[in-house]
Parts: structure tokens; C-alpha cells; sequence
């Protein structure tokens, strides 16, 4: 058992019940298998076994130790789930891998999860003092501390504008380079110490914590997020059967937009302006589940704080692709 406890005492999984309203339906029929692109500590996974008797489950992680906690959860489940160490945008690999060629379900539970931002070692939270990791993965790649170390001025101002939708990226950037001389960063109470000094008090009081940009962005820089995110989705849609569903659950508003986009451009028609009748292969592909995007109750939202920013969007693949462009 792991000293911090079992999954199921440290994760409530967002919006589980609309999740399971949303995918169910899909889920169905002897063999109909789900695709969990995002398994974290498996509150999401647990459900929809436990909901869907009749389906398998696949479970794809980046970080080993959620696997290793997932899969201690799932074991009443045993035979009907696969767990795999993997990045998201691999999912169509993952897949052929497993001799799949098509799901029925996929869900994205996207951003840092409850055991990342609770282990202090890994670096996610900006409430506790913790050496500036931020990998979800931390097997490979550079850390949140060789961004602040090594990038110019102007490299990190674009990855906290872009990333961290921070309006003072500039002031922040300039001053990290400046500190760094001094002595390079290691934690991130160091950090968040910088950013108390730099980001206008007013700012503060209306903008909440001044860290919470600055570590999204750096988390997001790290893990190379939205272009694995950007790849991923469209690999999903191309992966599901037709009847199959999508849903999404995206923390901030650069995830959404990808989302929103993707899951709109499969639920429009492409037939140009003018023609009477729509041509064949440029129909709609998707149909939307949800108005916009759902987010949880105030119930839900009292009770689990990680709720709060959440934003739900669900499709619904209408018709093939497959052998010609959407």
C-alpha cells in the first residue's frame, strides 16, 4: 500500500455522474471498450466499470505511480481493464498495440491531477515549499527549475503570456533572469517569493494567488501539454466507432479552446456555401452532447474545490471518416 493511501481516499473524480450519463449509453453492448486517456488515480475508470458491465476498459497514464495506484483500485475488476504508460497523444499507437481499431468511449480528464498537486515532492502546488519538478513523467525531460534556468528573457515571457495568460509575463521574466544570476532557482517557495515581489499588489488582491499562472504555465512548458492535447483529441474522434462518444474535462480555458474547436469543426458541416444539397463525406461527423460547457454544481463544487474551474463538452460520432476527409 502506498504510505499516502489508497486512490479511492485521495480522489473524487469531477462531475462523475454527468460523465457516466454521457457515456453510458455507449457502453452498452458485450466488448465495447472505453478508452480512459487520462487515468490518474482511476476514480473515472472505477466508475464506469462499476456502471458498465458489459465493457472493457483501457487506461493510459504518462505518470508510472498513478498507474501503479489505478491499478490497485481496479482490482475487482481484474480481466477487464488494460493499464499502459503512455502520453495521450499516443492513444492510436496504445490502441493498435492492443489490436483495437475502434472504441466506443473515450474520456480526457485533463490538467495536473489530485496526486500530482498532493505529493509535495513533484512541485505542481504553489502552497507548499517543493523542489520545481512539475513533470507528470519523472522518467524523462527537463524540469520546471531548467525553464526558469535556462530560458532567455524573452522565451519565458512568451511561455508565461501564452501559457499562463500572465499580463505581466515581461516583469516576471526579466526579474527570474536577475535572480538566476544570483542563484539558480531549485523550489518553488523561492519562486512564489519572486512573484509576491513582482506582481502589482492590486493585481493580487482581485487576480487570487500570483502564482497560479506562473506554475500553470511552467506545468504546461514542462509536460508540452497543448500540443499533446491539440493531437490527441482529433486521434480520439478518428478512434471512435460510429455511436461512439468523446467527453472532455478541461481546468483552464487554452484546453477548452482546443475542445471547443475540434469538437465544433466535427459537428459542422464542410459542403461549400450555396450548393442545394450536401455532399457526400462533407455532412456533420459529430453531434454535440452538451450546450457549451457544463460545469459543476454549487453542490459538487463546495465539496470538491478541484471542481471549480472544470468545464465539461461530450460529442457523439454520428457517421464514418474512415477512406475519405471529414
Amino acid at each position: 500500500m502506498n504510505a499516502r493511501g489508497a486512490a479511492a481516499d485521495r480522489h473524487v473524480p469531477v462531475l462523475r455522474e454527468r460523465i457516466l450519463e454521457l457515456l453510458a449509453p455507449a457502453l452498452e453492448e458485450e466488448g465495447a471498450v472505453v478508452l480512459d486517456a487520462t487515468l490518474g488515480m482511476g476514480g473515472h475508470a472505477e466508475a464506469l466499470l462499476q456502471r458498465c458491465p458489459a465493457a472493457r476498459l483501457v487506461g493510459i497514464d504518462r505518470d508510472e505511480e498513478a498507474l501503479e495506484l489505478a491499478g490497485r483500485r481496479l482490482e475487482p475488476y481484474a480481466g477487464r481493464f488494460e493499464l499502459v504508460h503512455a502520453v495521450y497523444d499516443q492513444l492510436a499507437d496504445v490502441l493498435s498495440d492492443l489490436g483495437l481499431q475502434e472504441v466506443q468511449a473515450v474520456l480526457f480528464d485533463l490538467g495536473v491531477s489530485s496526486l500530482q498537486l498532493d505529493e509535495r515532492d513533484r512541485g505542481f502546488a504553489y502552497s507548499q515549499d517543493a523542489p520545481l519538478d512539475m513533470r507528470m513523467d519523472q522518467g524523462e525531460g527537463p524540469t520546471a527549475a531548467d525553464v526558469l534556468n535556462t530560458y532567455d528573457a524573452g522565451s519565458l515571457e512568451r511561455v508565461l503570456r501564452e501559457y499562463g495568460e500572465e499580463r505581466f509575463a515581461r516583469k516576471i521574466a526579466r526579474a527570474v533572469v536577475r535572480e538566476r544570476e544570483v542563484e539558480p532557482f531549485t523550489t518553488s517557495a523561492r519562486l512564489v517569493e519572486l512573484l509576491r515581489r513582482v506582481v502589482p499588489a492590486a493585481s493580487q488582491r482581485t487576480g487570487g494567488h500570483p502564482g497560479k499562472r506562473t506554475f500553470q504555465a511552467l506545468r504546461i512548458e514542462v509536460n508540452h501539454e497543448l500540443d499533446a492535447w491539440a493531437a490527441a483529441l482529433p486521434a480520439a474522434v478518428d478512434a471512435l466507432a460510429v455511436g461512439g462518444r468523446v467527453a472532455v474535462l478541461s481546468y483552464h480555458s487554452l484546453e477548452d479552446r482546443i475542445a471547443k474547436q475540434a469538437l465544433a469543426a466535427g459537428a459542422r458541416g464542410t459542403t461549400p456555401e450555396g450548393l442545394p444539397v450536401e455532399l457526400p463525406g462533407h455532412t456533420a461527423y459529430l453531434r454535440l452532447l452538451t450546450r457549451g460547457a457544463e460545469e459543476a454544481g454549487p453542490q459538487e463544487q463546495a465539496a470538491n474545490p478541484r471542481s471549480t474551474p472544470a468545464r465539461l463538452r461530450a460529442a457523439e460520432r454520428i457517421r464514418s471518416t474512415k477512406g475519405h476527409r471529414a
